[in-house]
């Protein structure tokens, strides 16, 4: 029997008005909610500890050539050397997300040079909240790196500290007491000492609810100057080990490996935003 001219103005009404009070579901094919911008520095001072940076005490903010504003934070290596003199690394914790976006200015010295590796220096990092706030990047159940590497834009993932866990590795097997999944642009796209705007995106892979089984749904991608070099979908990041694992850490903190810095050289960062999507 057919319902009521009531019943089914009433039924629709609430069809309509569960759909738009509901928050949006990607799995649906609905749109995701607007990126949420989480922080952004913009190093016209040394005041990082007063804005929530922390594990570091010592910024030159240097004011000839930043991209914007008062200042921009230099990193120089002297000769020899792992980190550089003139600025300390630094942390900054953020909510936790399960998407993050970063996008920031960076200048290379004019006399800038590579490792000579296919690895190296490090410059940025995102840690998880399966590692504690002093954690390090080395070793840890997922962190990501965001990198000029011989020219290219890296960015890469490892899971060292999965190795013994019940569902293992997500970043490829052990190779001489590291892992890693790397995703370079095609093109060497650092060759000037002009500012270049970088930016990435990750997204972590869902974890199936009633399988227990990890999706390889997961998001890896970069823009140099707004123009996409990396495109990666069908991404692992977290096993069933970590179905609550999110991002929540940001580490700067360029380094060079023992031996393979060429010579005394310098970066500069300006300008730098970390969100939950991305954004203008």
């Amino acid at each position: 029997m057919d319902s009521s001219p009531l019943l089914r103005v009433l039924s629709s009404f609430l069809v309509v008005l569960m759909a738009s009070c509901g928050a949006a579901n990607p799995a649906n094919g609905e749109e995701p909610a607007p990126a949420k911008i989480l922080f952004h520095e913009h190093f016209d001072d040394a005041r990082l500890t007063e804005r929530g940076w922390y594990d570091g005490n010592r910024f030159s903010i240097a004011d000839t050539r930043p991209f914007a504003g008062a200042g921009c934070i230099e990193y120089r290596w002297k000769s020899g050397a792992t980190t550089p003199a003139s600025s300390s690394g630094v942390r900054r914790m953020f909510p936790a997300t399960e998407a993050v976006y970063l996008r920031f200015q960076i200048r290379l010295s004019d006399n800038w040079r590579w490792s000579g590796r296919t690895y190296h220096p490090h410059l940025m990092h995102f840690l998880t909240t399966e590692n504690a706030k002093y954690h390090g990047p080395a070793a840890s159940h997922l962190t990501l790196y965001i990198e000029p590497q011989d020219g290219r834009l890296r960015l890469a993932a490892q899971d060292i500290q999965n190795k013994s866990a019940p569902h293992g590795l997500t970043q490829g097997p052990l190779r001489g007491g590291y892992n890693g999944t790397f995703y370079d642009s095609q093109q060497r796209l650092f060759a000037d000492d002009q500012w270049h705007r970088v930016e990435a995106l990750f997204q972590l892979n869902t974890i199936d609810s009633d399988s227990g089984k990890a999706n390889a749904d997961g998001l890896v991608q970069g823009w140099f100057d707004g123009q996409l070099v990396v495109d990666r979908k069908q991404v692992l990041f977290r096993s069933p080990d970590f179905p609550n694992m999110k991002f929540n850490q940001f580490l700067l903190t360029p380094y060079f490996g023992a031996g393979l810095l060429p010579h005394a050289q310098t970066l500069w960062i300006d300008e730098l935003v970390v969100a939950t999507g991305r954004v203008e």
